[in-house]
């Protein structure tokens, strides 16, 4: 199929045959799709949350690994993981649709051994074992959960949006969808887990190694039944199929024609820079209140003032987007929250209660860019659509996910780092005091270190990220008046 030509000035003549067509469906998009889309995402944060909350101090304080040494594993095995990420896309990209759709297969493959590596990953059996075989089952359990068996479902799900509906309205639901989801199953494990694995020894506050293990194996299999009910819930409405080999640009040419799109490098940029910020926040987050505020159970409270904030945002998310765009509210939203980390940080609080309502702030602030994410990534594949002619959704999608695993390797190789950096002395197995000075140092990285990387992203948005309201709106009519 030949596109019509473009008539802005100077644009190429596009041939294309891999442009995505709505198909006849059994049934309309509506609430069912948004319900079990949402559904996807409470399985992912299930493990997700899990891991990016409590890997680190489990390994430090339960299992007794350096910091440094879970800081570097965070760091290179997440780098590993980003690049596999791009490898999936590639592969489902390539691959034809099956008979349940090109995305959905992918669910019902993966979520089994998924939950089995997350809940392998908590496992305190070689507590007491030589440091190098703790070390060799921190390696392995992370590595399957987050390089293999996570990458495989995220992709293909996240990959979802563009053929689910063709409709902009429609994504932008779905996309808020992903949202509540991602917070209701943060909310799930942030306001009962920490009550549950934390207790009190001999006056301390302490987090058991059974009792993780007994919650990693619950989120483990609960994360299977929100895929399969994802899985018999969505339709994929929009078929693609992939162009003949003898066609098809090698995965080089289509990187190379990815990473000069300013839409796409944009989103990735804010991304990177969020996730940084708010992936070492969420590290932190158990230290500040375990060591400095004094009791580990208060995280419980911090966990869901954090989440509550966000998931009342969402019902006014995707009118705010329809008034303001995307990118104009994801704008307001993090210049918010870098105001008020920086406020935190000035501050100097003692009060567990001020702390906890400057991070829900920070929150809020954040939910402003990370709902409408997953719309504004539709936005860049159709934007590249107009650009090149080829549609290549599990790729882009891909790479939009290696930023996000980028910036959450650089804040756990960061958070990992810097507590060794400022002297900070695992607990496992003896009561040890931080002194003032660590109590400081792990003050600013939950506040002025977040403070400084949401500014960043904040300016990437402004300044690089070009698709406006008006810019994506235009380029919907665009592509609606090509496909007929």
């Amino acid at each position: 199929m030949v596109a019509p030509p473009d008539p802005r000035p100077g644009a190429a003549r596009i041939t294309t045959r891999t442009s995505a067509t709505p198909v006849r469906s059994s049934r309309p998009f509506g609430l069912r799709d948004k319900a079990a889309y949402t559904l996807g995402d409470v399985g992912n944060n299930l493990t997700f949350f899990l891991q990016a909350s409590f890997f680190l101090v489990f390994y430090t304080d339960v299992m007794g690994i350096h910091p440094a040494h879970v800081g570097t594993l965070l760091f290179g095995a997440r780098i590993l993981d980003a690049f596999t990420d791009i490898a999936a896309g590639r592969l489902i990209d390539s691959r034809p649709a099956s008979r349940g759709g090109r995305f959905r297969p992918w669910l019902l493959r993966c979520c089994v051994p998924l939950g089995v590596a997350a809940a392998l990953m908590f496992t305190p059996l070689l507590q007491d074992a030589e440091y190098s075989a703790r070390l060799a089952w921190m390696i392995t359990t992370y590595v399957l959960w987050g390089a293999v068996f996570y990458t495989l479902v995220n992709i293909p799900y996240g990959s979802m949006v563009s053929v689910i509906s063709h409709r902009p309205e429609h994504r932008a639901a779905l996309s808020v969808a992903r949202s509540l989801g991602g917070y209701l199953g943060i909310l799930t494990l942030a306001g009962l887990l920490p009550l549950f694995v934390f207790v009190q020894v001999e006056g301390r506050s302490e987090l058991s190694g059974s009792r993780m293990m007994i919650a990693a194996a619950l989120c483990g299999a609960l994360a299977f039944f929100c895929y399969l009910l994802c899985y018999l819930g969505v339709e994929e409405r929009v078929r693609t199929a992939p162009r003949p080999e003898r066609e098809r640009r090698r995965p080089g040419a289509v990187l190379a024609t990815l990473v000069t799109d300013r839409a796409l490098t944009g989103v990735l940029a804010v991304t990177l820079f969020e996730l940084v910020a708010i992936t070492l926040l969420a590290a932190m987050l158990p230290y500040v209140y375990d060591a400095y505020f004094g009791d580990g159970r208060l995280l419980s409270l911090g966990n869901v003032a954090g989440i509550a904030p966000a998931i009342l945002f969402l019902p006014l998310a995707t009118g705010l987007a329809r008034r303001l765009g995307k990118r104009e509210l994801g704008i307001l939203g993090l210049s918010l929250a870098t105001a008020s980390a920086l406020t935190l940080f000035l501050l100097g609080t003692d009060s567990p209660l001020v702390f906890t309502v400057g991070y829900a702030v920070i929150m809020l602030g954040c939910a402003g860019f990370e709902s409408l994410v997953w719309a504004t990534i539709s936005d860049v594949i159709d934007h590249h659509e107009l650009r090149t002619g080829e549609r290549p959704d599990a790729t882009v999608y891909a790479l939009h996910s290696w930023s996000r695993k980028l910036g959450q390797a650089f804040a756990g190789g960061l958070s990992g780092w810097a507590l060794g950096w400022i002297g900070y002395e695992s607990t496992a197995g003896a009561a040890t005091a931080q002194s003032p000075q660590v109590l400081d140092s792990l003050y600013a990285l939950a506040t002025l270190a977040p403070a400084a990387l949401l500014a960043l992203a904040a300016g990437a948005l402004w300044l690089w990220f070009p698709l406006t309201k008006q810019r994506v709106a235009a380029n919907s009519a665009e592509l609606v008046a090509r496909r007929g």
